[in-house]
């Protein structure tokens, strides 16, 4: 009779805390939000037929005091994992990383929501440190946000992590590439790092190629020098839109400070976050006597010492630009 009792417990034992929940596809995943309670994520984890039913999932969690106790994250489970598996996993804070590329030329804004989509932070909370320049730790810096600071790389992030965190991660990541070499080189030039990272983010939207960047930001230069306006059409796109889009006659006489048609010198602050090579190519620009220069049709550029040879390579472009229309 005892026996008989006790083989009864350790089924209902088994069966609540133990029986191996099947499933596929698998492995499969779930997440688990700030704020979401025990209930919810029971209800999440059945909906994703990770376990069988919320019933001995709710009585394991109760019975082993942890339904207030479930860690964010973002959790992988293989078909097989048990209540009590599946339980000890998120109590334990067992979660995945989420690798993330963010990519060169990208306003912050674009990567909040990128990093919304991809890791659940908060992208108003993340864009709360946007003026935080403290953040960057080089003074003097005269940067008035941290647009350009942000290092594009791909990174491994947990679900929800901390939005300042994340921040100061990338921050981290620029601080550990523009090292006192390079810092060396900017003093040099007589340039500020506001002033060094707004060239590079031109020169990353203007390039394809790593071999144009030090050419294309030596015509940047010639014209600083020869107090031309920079005639940008990356600092006016920033000016007028979120997004890509062809510029208009109108967007070239919007009024902005970051408008390179209408003021001369270069605009505030970057306008996208750029990649190490394009910082390289600001702090060592090629010498020549380029002043202009215009996509060829195929990711590169024609460059032209005088209005003329712009001319030319501006007439060769809109033939190459037809002929691809075209078809031929």
């Amino acid at each position: 009779m005892i026996g008989g009792v006790l083989v009864a417990a350790a089924g209902v034992i088994y069966g609540i805390f133990f029986l191996p929940n099947s499933f596929d596809p698998s492995p499969a995943f779930i997440t688990v939000s700030r704020g979401q309670s025990f209930s919810s994520v029971a209800d999440s984890l059945a909906q994703n037929g990770i376990i069988s039913g919320t019933t001995t999932f709710t009585i394991a969690g109760r019975l082993l005091g942890v339904t207030q106790k479930m860690r964010i994250g973002k959790y992988s489970f293989v078909s097989g994992a048990s209540n009590y598996e599946v339980i000890s996993a998120m109590e334990g804070g067992k979660s995945i990383a989420t690798s993330i590329t963010l990519r060169e030329g990208v306003r912050t804004k674009l990567y909040a929501r990128s990093l919304q989509r991809n890791i659940g932070i908060d992208s108003a909370k993340f864009m709360q440190y946007f003026y935080d320049t403290s953040m960057i730790g080089i003074y003097p810096h005269h940067a008035t946000s941290l647009e350009g600071f942000l290092m594009p790389n791909t990174y491994n992030f947990f679900w929800q992590d901390d939005e300042k965190q994340v921040v100061q991660r990338m921050i981290t990541e620029f601080l550990e590439f523009f090292v006192d070499s390079l810092q060396r080189r900017m003093k040099a030039m007589g340039l500020t790092l506001n002033e060094v990272m707004t060239m590079a983010s031109i020169i990353e939207w203007e390039a394809v190629y790593d071999d144009e960047r030090p050419v294309i930001s030596g015509v940047y230069y010639n014209r600083l020098k020869r107090r031309m306006k920079l005639q940008a059409d990356p600092t006016v796109l920033y000016a007028v839109s979120d997004f890509p889009k062809r510029l208009t006659l109108k967007d070239l006489q919007f009024q902005s400070p970051y408008n390179t048609y209408v003021n001369y010198g270069l605009p505030p602050g970057p306008i996208n976050n750029p990649g190490k090579q394009s910082i390289i190519a600001a702090l060592y620009p090629a010498r020549h006597q380029y002043l202009y220069f215009v996509a060829d049709n195929n990711g590169r550029h024609r460059f032209g010492r005088n209005y003329q040879e712009h001319l030319r390579n501006v007439q060769l472009y809109r033939r190459a630009r037809a002929l691809a229309a075209n078809g031929q």
